[in-house]
């Protein structure tokens, strides 16, 4: 599933228009990137929990030159599936 599947799914389901439900699933997307953004995590009883991981920056080797290289620090998404998604999946 896409974006746009996403949408037409939501159109569907909730009777609405199409263009109604992308600024739905947009206003949602934008939602969860701001609470990420601002360090917070996003949880989703049932469905799961987004949250973000922070690395710090280290040095690593070219694997194929064996040149020590630096890396930079970087913030990452993390999901956790809640239990009920874990269930219907299985």
């Amino acid at each position: 599933m896409n974006k746009g599947d996403l949408i037409n799914a939501v159109a569907e389901a909730a009777g609405i228009t199409k263009a109604q439900a992308s600024s739905a699933v947009d206003a949602v997307f934008s939602g969860v990137e701001k609470t990420l953004k601002s360090g917070d995590k996003a949880a989703f009883i049932g469905f799961g929990t987004f949250s973000t991981s922070h690395k710090p920056a280290r040095e690593g080797r070219n694997p194929s030159t064996g040149k020590t290289i630096s890396i930079a620090a970087k913030t990452s998404v993390k999901f956790k599936a809640g239990k009920s998604l874990t269930d219907a999946v299985n």
